[in-house]
């Protein structure tokens, strides 16, 4: 079974081909590019797209924008192909690649993140002594989190991505896309400046 995985929420877009199980390649880049990876990855593998059997997409939460463009893509590809898909939470894939235990943390903007629930809260609202933390919240936070107690891995460490491998090992089963909805915490940032 061919599976495309990808994941689109937060900063950094991730994309998976992953076959029978085994992975035959992984993306990482920005939303915006996010079909020509997946034409990367096709090509790599020697595969066409009408040769996949399902798709993964992520479904947040995360940036309201970035995450509309991977269920986008994931419905237009799903439309076009015929074929089935499965929604991800971002924060599972998150928590599932930072090993036992983790917690996955995602940059919420406006000084806040999302976490399990999911919900939305400020860095500070959070019990996290003798935690291992991972996700670009933990990252952003990183000093606050650090002093309460917590493990935060190094910037650049792999747990910190919400990796579109392991949101294909998750998926347990696919169905129509058009009923895969993103997680929305809170409303859109219309009209707000980033914080």
């Amino acid at each position: 079974m061919l599976i495309l995985a990808f994941d689109t929420a937060t900063d950094v877009a991730t994309s998976a081909l992953v076959g029978d199980g085994e992975l035959l390649g992984e993306r990482v880049s920005i939303a915006q590019t996010v079909l020509e990876d997946i034409d990367a990855l096709l090509r790599q593998a020697s595969a066409r797209p009408r040769d996949l059997d399902g798709l993964v997409v992520g479904t947040g939460p995360g940036s309201f924008t970035s995450t509309r463009i991977g269920l986008a893509v994931a419905r237009g590809l799903g439309l076009a192909l015929g074929v089935p898909g499965a929604g991800v939470s971002t924060l599972d894939a998150l928590a599932a690649g930072g090993g036992d235990g983790a917690r996955a943390v995602i940059d919420a903007r406006r000084g806040e993140v999302f976490v399990e629930g999911p919900r939305a809260c400020l860095p500070s609202a959070l019990d996290v002594e003798a935690s291992v933390l991972v996700g670009n919240g933990a990252v952003r936070h990183r000093e606050l989190f650090e002093a309460r107690g917590a493990r935060v891995p190094p910037d650049d460490d792999p747990r910190h991505l919400p990796r579109a491998e392991l949101h294909a090992r998750i998926a347990t089963e696919l169905g129509p896309l058009e009923a895969i909805e993103p997680i929305y915490v809170r409303q859109p940032d219309v009209g707000r400046t980033n914080a």
